[in-house]
Formats: C-alpha cells, sequence, structure tokens
C-alpha cells in the first residue's frame, strides 16, 4: 500500500479565504452523478460528474455549515449560521428560488453556472442557536446549542408532497454541560467545532435505510444491541448518535424520546455515555470488518442496504475509537472496543469497503484496515484472525494533503474506490484507488495459528489491564502524597512565618502528681491545638523528647532521653490532642531534675513520597526502576513547638498547706520492700525514726544556700500581678507560680513554706527582707533574702538551681527595659570577688586530693570541702 499511487483527477474550483477552508465546516455530498458541496461560505454547490460542469449554485443568507441529502424525497437540508435550517427540492427549483444575471455573473467558481438565491420561506426551523442535524425519512432531529447545555430536539417530517416544514416538536432532551465560546453580546461567536449527528438503525427496522438521510447507517443486531441495550432492540428504534467537542460520544433512542414528551420522566435516563474520546469528535461511521461480509458488501447494489458490523469515531487529535460485536470463549457475545492513536489532527474523515477508514491531516490522506490489520502494509505481519479488531493499525499514505471534506463515491465497482475529497484551496478532486490490486499476497491463517493469536491477544489485554490498574493506583497515591505535601508547605510556613506572635499550631506542657498504684508519679501532659486553616494527616508525627540532667552528685552520669512519638491522624483546624507521658521517679526512687520537655512536629517525607514513589504491594517494574533516584534524602521536616523545663520547684509538694480530707496517705518517694514495711507498721508509736533519710536528718545539719535580690528590682518585676502584696509574700508567690500549691499560698500570704522532694526530703523556703550595709555609700539597700533548706544536699541543690534560673530570666527581662544600678563601693565588690576566686581554686585543690587520699584522710578532706561549699551557697552580693 505504502507504494500505491492513486489516480488523481481534478474536477473544479471554487474560490477560498486567504487561510484556506474550514475542514469543519466543509462538506462533500454524493449521490448518483450528482456532487453537492458546500465551502463554509454562504453558497452551496451541485456538480454533474458525468457532464463535468457545475449546474447549479445555491446562495444562502449566511454560512452554510452543514449539508444533508434526503435522497428519495430529492430534498436537500442545508444548517445556515445564526438562521436556522433550510430544506431545498431538487425537483421543484422555482417554488423555492429565481436566478438573477448578477449573480450569475458574480459567482467564484471557475465555471459559470447560475446562482440561484435561496427563498426565506425555505427556512423550515429558524433557529439562531442550532449547530447539528440530521433527517430521516419521518424525523428530524437538532441539537442546540442552549445557555449552558446542549438540547436535542425531535420534530415531526411531514408527509411526502405536503409543506417541508415541520409539524410540531416530539421530544426534547438536554445533555452535558459545555463552555460557551466567548462572543460578541447579542452575536454568539461561532463554535470552532461542530458537534457530529447521525441516525443508526438495526439491521430488523421497518424504515430501509435508503428512507435516511446521508448521515445515517445500519447496524448489525448483536452490536446494536450490546451498544443501546434490549429497549432500542425490542423497540426497533432508530438511535441518534452524537460527537460533542469536549470528546463525549453520546446515544438517544429516538422511540424513547418520543415516549418522553407524553410521559415526562427523568431527562437524564435517555442519555447514555458510550465513551470519551477527551479531543473534540471529528467523525462517527460504520463499516464491514468480516472479510466474506465486507466482499459481499462491495457488490452490493448502491441502492442495497448495508448493516455494518463495527462502529468507529475520530477526534480531532488522531485518536480512533472502534466498536465490534465478538464472541468469548465462554460463548458469551461482548462488545470489543479498542483505541488506536493515528496521525492528526484530523480534519476530515470517511468510511469505505473492505473495512478501510478513511483520514485527512494537513500533510497527507491516509487509510487504514479494521479488517485485515496491517497487511496492507507488510506481508510480514499475520491477520489478526476473523471477527477480532487488529491490535495496531499502521496507516498507509495516499499522498494528497490538505484535504478538508470528504466523501467515498458509490459509483465505482470491480474493487476498486473512488474518493471525492474537497482540498483547503477550493479544490474539488477524484481520487481513484485499486486496492486489491496492490495488496500483497498472504496465507489464510489457519485455525491453530489464529487460536494461538487469539490466546496471545487475551493475554495482551490481561497484562494491559493490570498494567493499568497498578499505574491508577500510582497516580491514585501520587496525587494524595501531592495533597499531602501541599499541606506540609502551608504548615511549615504557617509554624515559621509567625515569629514571636501566637502560632497556628502549638503545644503546651504542664505537669501534676497522680496515684498510679502504690507511687506517685509526676506526669506531664502536652496538648497539641491547631488553631490554623490547614489539616495534620498522613505523615505528621508529634515528637515529645524528655531530656533528664545528670545527677546532681554523679559528676561522671551522662544526660538521659527518652523520645515519644505520637502519629497525628486528622487533627482538622480548631482541633486539639491530649497526650500524657510520665517523667518519673523512676524504678531507683530518683526523679533528675531539672527535666526538659521539648515538643516537636515531624513531617515524614519517606512515609508520604516514598510511599507514592515506590507502592509497596506495586509489582510493575517501570515504578520500581524510577523511583530509586527520586525518592528524598532526608527523612523529614522537623517543625519545634515548644521547650518547656521541669524544676524542683514545680516539682514540690505540700501536705501541710492541703486540707486535712484531701491529704495523701504517703509521700514517701520509692515503694519500699513489702518486708520493711511489714517491720515498719509493727514498730511502737514512741520508737526512733529510722533509714537513711531519717538519720540524715537527724543527726546532720540541713544543708543551706541564698541568694539576695534587690526589693526595689523585685518590685519592679512584680508590680503587674502582685499590686498590694507584701513583697516577701509577692516573691514567695512568683517561685511557686507553677506549683499547684501556688492558690494556697496566694490565699495564706506565706513567706516561708516547707515541702517535700520528689524523693521524700524536705525543702524549706525562707523569703525575708535584709538590708545590705557595705555596698552602696549612700547608705544600706533593701533586699529580699531567698533562702534554701534540706536535709538533702542534692535536693537543695537542685531547688537553689531552679531559683537561680528564674532569678537569671527577671534580671534580663529588667536590663532590656533599661534599669540601672545605684553607685557601689567597687574596692568592696573587688575583695568579695578575690575571696570567692580564692574558694572556688580551693575546691579545685580538695577535689583533687580526694582522689589520692586514702579512706581515712579523706574524711577531713571531706568536711573541709562541704564548709567551702557553705561558705559559695552564702555570697555576701545582691542582685541589683
Amino acid at each position: 500500500m505504502a507504494s500505491a499511487a492513486p489516480r488523481v483527477r481534478y474536477l473544479a474550483g471554487f474560490c477560498c479565504p486567504p487561510g484556506g477552508l474550514a475542514a469543519s465546516k466543509s462538506r462533500v455530498l454524493c449521490h448518483g452523478a450528482e456532487v453537492f458541496l458546500s465551502t463554509g461560505r454562504e453558497f452551496v454547490y451541485v456538480y454533474d460528474q458525468e457532464g463535468g460542469l457545475l449546474t447549479a449554485a445555491f446562495r444562502f443568507p449566511d454560512q452554510v455549515w452543514h449539508l444533508e441529502l434526503l435522497a428519495p424525497r430529492r430534498l436537500l437540508y442545508a444548517l445556515c449560521a445564526r438562521r436556522g435550517l433550510y430544506c431545498l427540492s431538487l425537483d421543484r427549483p422555482g417554488r423555492s428560488r429565481s436566478t438573477s444575471q448578477d449573480d450569475r455573473d458574480s459567482e467564484d467558481s471557475d465555471q459559470t453556472c447560475p446562482v440561484i438565491p435561496v427563498d426565506p420561506d425555505a427556512c423550515v426551523l429558524p433557529d439562531a442557536a442550532l449547530c447539528a442535524f440530521t433527517v430521516l425519512d419521518s424525523v428530524l432531529v437538532t441539537l442546540v446549542q442552549g445557555p449552558a447545555r446542549w438540547k436535542m430536539q425531535l420534530f415531526e417530517r411531514p408527509s411526502p408532497g405536503e409543506d417541508p416544514r415541520p409539524e410540531g416538536q416530539m421530544g426534547e432532551v438536554e445533555l452535558s454541560t459545555y463552555t460557551p465560546p466567548a462572543g460578541v453580546p447579542g452575536k454568539p461567536a461561532a463554535p470552532q467545532f461542530l458537534p457530529v449527528l447521525c441516525c443508526v438503525s438495526p439491521s430488523g427496522s421497518r424504515v430501509p435505510h435508503d428512507l435516511g438521510g446521508s448521515g445515517g447507517f445500519s447496524l448489525e443486531d448483536a452490536l446494536f444491541g450490546l451498544l443501546f441495550g434490549a429497549d432500542a432492540t425490542l423497540l426497533q428504534s432508530p438511535v441518534v448518535l452524537c460527537g460533542l467537542p469536549d470528546g463525549q460520544l453520546c446515544c438517544v433512542i429516538l422511540k424513547a424520546l418520543v415516549t418522553s414528551s407524553s410521559a415526562p420522566g427523568d431527562p437524564n435516563g435517555l442519555v447514555k455515555i458510550l465513551h470519551h474520546l477527551e479531543e473534540p469528535v471529528i467523525f462517527i461511521g460504520a463499516l464491514k470488518t468480516e472479510p466474506q461480509a465486507a466482499e459481499a458488501a462491495e457488490n452490493l447494489l448502491p441502492d442495497e442496504d448495508v448493516h455494518s458490523d463495527c462502529l468507529v469515531a475520530l477526534g480531532h487529535l488522531g485518536r480512533m475509537l472502534a466498536i465490534k460485536a465478538r464472541w468469548e470463549e465462554s460463548g458469551k457475545l461482548v462488545p470489543e472496543l479498542r483505541e488506536y492513536r493515528l496521525p492528526g489532527p484530523v480534519l476530515c474523515a470517511a468510511c469505505g469497503g473492505g473495512g478501510l477508514v478513511y483520514h485527512s491531516t494537513p500533510s497527507d490522506l491516509y487509510v487504514v484496515d479494521l479488517s485485515r490489520g496491517s497487511t496492507l502494509l507488510s506481508a510480514e505481519q499475520p491477520d489478526e484472525g476473523p471477527g477480532g479488531l487488529p491490535s495496531v493499525l499502521r496507516p498507509a499514505s495516499l499522498n494528497i494533503c490538505s484535504v478538508v471534506s470528504l466523501s467515498v463515491s458509490p459509483r465505482m465497482q470491480g474493487g476498486g474506490t473512488e474518493l471525492l475529497a474537497l482540498s483547503a484551496k477550493g479544490r474539488l478532486l477524484t481520487c481513484t484507488l485499486d486496492l486489491e490490486s496492490e495488496m500483497p499476497g498472504s496465507a489464510r491463517m489457519t485455525a491453530e495459528s489464529a487460536g494461538r493469536k487469539i490466546k496471545e491477544l487475551l493475554s495482551g489485554i490481561g497484562n494491559i489491564s493490570e498494567r493499568v490498574s497498578f499505574l491508577k493506583k500510582a497516580v491514585d497515591q501520587r496525587n494524595k502524597a501531592l495533597t499531602s505535601l501541599n499541606e506540609a508547605m502551608n504548615v511549615s510556613c504557617a509554624l515559621l512565618s509567625s515569629g514571636a506572635g501566637p502560632r497556628p499550631i502549638s503545644c503546651t506542657t504542664s505537669t501534676a502528681w497522680s496515684r498510679l498504684q502504690t507511687q506517685d508519679v509526676l506526669m506531664a501532659t502536652c496538648v497539641l491545638e491547631n488553631r490554623s486553616d490547614f489539616s495534620l494527616d498522613q505523615g505528621w508525627t508529634l515528637c515529645i523528647q524528655v531530656l533528664t540532667s545528670s545527677r546532681a552528685l554523679d559528676l561522671d552520669s551522662a544526660c538521659s532521653a527518652i523520645t515519644y512519638t505520637i502519629p497525628v491522624d486528622r487533627l482538622g483546624p480548631g482541633t486539639r490532642r491530649e497526650v500524657t507521658l510520665p517523667l518519673g521517679p523512676g524504678e531507683d526512687g530518683g526523679l533528675d531534675l531539672p527535666v526538659t520537655v521539648s515538643c516537636t512536629l515531624f513531617y515524614s517525607l519517606r512515609e508520604v513520597v516514598g510511599g507514592a514513589l515506590a507502592p509497596s504491594d506495586s509489582e510493575d517494574p517501570f515504578l520500581d526502576e524510577c523511583s530509586s533516584d527520586v525518592l528524598p534524602e532526608q527523612e523529614g521536616v522537623c517543625l519545634p513547638l515548644s521547650r518547656y523545663t521541669v524544676d524542683m520547684l514545680q516539682c514540690l509538694r505540700f501536705p501541710g498547706l492541703a486540707p486535712p480530707h484531701t491529704r495523701a496517705p504517703s509521700l514517701l518517694g520509692p515503694p519500699s520492700d513489702p518486708v520493711a514495711t511489714f517491720l515498719e507498721a509493727c514498730r511502737e508509736s514512741g520508737s526512733q525514726p529510722s533509714g537513711p533519710t531519717s538519720l540524715r536528718a537527724e543527726y546532720l545539719p540541713p544543708s543551706v544556700a541564698s541568694i539576695k535580690v534587690s526589693a526595689e528590682l523585685l518590685r519592679a518585676a512584680l508590680e503587674d500581678g502582685h499590686s498590694g502584696v507584701p513583697l516577701c509574700c509577692a516573691t514567695l508567690q512568683w517561685l511557686l507560680a507553677e506549683n499547684a500549691a501556688v492558690d494556697v499560698v496566694r490565699a495564706r500570704a506565706l513567706s516561708s513554706v516547707q515541702g517535700v522532694a520528689p524523693d521524700g526530703a524536705d525543702v524549706h523556703l525562707i523569703v525575708r527582707e535584709v538590708a545590705m550595709t557595705d555596698i552602696c555609700p549612700a547608705g544600706p539597700i533593701q533586699a529580699v533574702e531567698i533562702q534554701v533548706e534540706s536535709s538533702s544536699l542534692a535536693d537543695m541543690c537542685r531547688a537553689h538551681h531552679a531559683v537561680i534560673g528564674r532569678m537569671q530570666t527577671m534580671v534580663t527581662e529588667q536590663a532590656a527595659q533599661g534599669s540601672s544600678a545605684p553607685d557601689l563601693r567597687v574596692q568592696y565588690l573587688r575583695q568579695i570577688h578575690a575571696n570567692h576566686e580564692t574558694l572556688l581554686r580551693e575546691v579545685q585543690t580538695l577535689r583533687d586530693r580526694l582522689c589520692t587520699e586514702d579512706e581515712a584522710s579523706s574524711c577531713a578532706t571531706a568536711q573541709r570541702l562541704l564548709q567551702v561549699y557553705r561558705q559559695l551557697r552564702h555570697p555576701s552580693l545582691v542582685l541589683l
């Protein structure tokens, strides 16, 4: 076929605009020796092939978009843009038109012919929104462009010999929505692609095909029933196929549409969508693909009816749909649907004999064979077997370019094909093809090879279906991942741009003692609150890290951290999530303070993106191959939310402040051995206390540390929330602001309080006013002394550390406000500083000596070391 040289003959030429003729609005019809054509302008021409001349030119009031010929009635229907539908009787020209010499002189063809203006009375259906139509012997079907939807209307055609105007509307149904083209107000713009309408009849229909218009055909009952259902088959009703510019291919049963006008029901039930080409539908047709049936169809007379066994539809960009009925191995009749990709863009198309489909592009005219697959092109490729559609189409070039309208002439016999073509330059051509003589000979396929080929095709269909399901799942996962990534980006930007202001997503932490079984446990409650407009879904995790300090008396121990990960599942805007976790004491009964609780939001890129790029259950090697290079290198994104420190002042409990009926039965830290508990219960009430804590409290003096703060500095820092409260009481309330007992301390106006540490040791906080006389030459400075006492040196150090931490924060805030210190005795301060330096050097010396001395000598060294520490914990300086 590649070497086929079609014989092309020039018939006539017509004037065309500078850009050429529009493909969607040019039309060529052939009936016997007469050719009816329109070029998208206001003229419709009649050409006589036997005489080789134009016989008439009809002038319409506007552009002609579509033509259909009702051959038995000798009626020509023309769709005039923004005017409506016109009907011309070819047998009685004098009743609907008249001829003028001026019009003849202004004709734009290269041959002289009478120009006949069309009488306005020839408009049988005036409608400016009419875009497509098709004609049967008894009905007229139109498609109207509504404000937002296509509307199909059905009219009753008059009987022969009567006025050709439709007698009345018989039915109406709305099709799919569309976006109307922009135009001038009051004059809607012409659509770029017109809808395609054609009428399909079953082979057993009482209305033969020759009583239909030029836009109709018949289908075999098997394919007709599979496509349009049992209702259309039982009613023997014609069906209107509609191809829309958005790619939809839908159908409407005519008799059902007529019935709906008398008994209205759901209009959507009348419209059935067969397929979606996803590109404008250019052509709908039918043909014979069975070799025997195709050969018989070619030998039919021109007026005989042909029942096609394959429905085809072409899109503008080259996508072709073919539907055929076939038998499965189980004996069930099913529709076989295949999509092909042909060269595009497609300007026009036509179906010929022998299962051939012709289609034109701006660069060439192609032909494909649906009955023989690729054997027209190469003898090496085997036939697809009877009853099946080819898996691949290889278009053969006819070396004719820019054909905008095409029609297969029924005049030629003997195995050849004659095409009538209208080129973009306005030339009417005939192309004569002798396909059979140039078809390479190929042996008939045996039954064994046909069965093997069918099995291969079924296996290929199964593999493609499985791959399609894998790809669909992968696309869904990637769309979900993209949505999640977009949400993550929005959340990250919202958190990072909040600055020092309130955060749209926050996490607050609070602590409280709780009784679990026989032990008191310090619990931390973290509340994650989403005040943003975004949701936290897949991939988000709340990470809570609990970092404990090294033990105060174990200098070689390292800090330990525990991280809790809590998946955040569907935390929408305005919702919150609460997490409670234990801080201690541990199994040894100790609680290493201070404890830092850090809350962070973590977004897992590996979970979201990695899962989308490499689905865990995917067996597709292509997905596995492409995912290895594009997986993210980072595990995820961390967004810090809050950092909260729990110190000794927050963990102290004050059993002496609680009412008698609410006091806990025991505030001891670690649970004791059951035997020791029993022996303790059996002790006499007057016996002496035992245990390390009790012995230390009885025989050793308490460890004491103090810090002095200027009264003026404290008043400036506490004036907002403690006005009218004594300074000592206000200072104690400020120190215990994050402790559960602060309300009782505030209510009783206490300036000293005795509490219990987590390990059961007593901690005494004393706040009193003192006067510093040696620092300022102007006189004594009023100060507040905060003293911490405890029988446990470690607990005293932890409480002292907590007090110093609060003081440092306060001094930093006040210094930022520009507070100035009074005149001081610099020499006195230097002396105190020198004394402290001496004590620190002595501490280093004593600690080095403890590492080398024996047990007897180290006792005195340790005693001296404790004395030096006590002096350092009582500085003679004051915070100003």
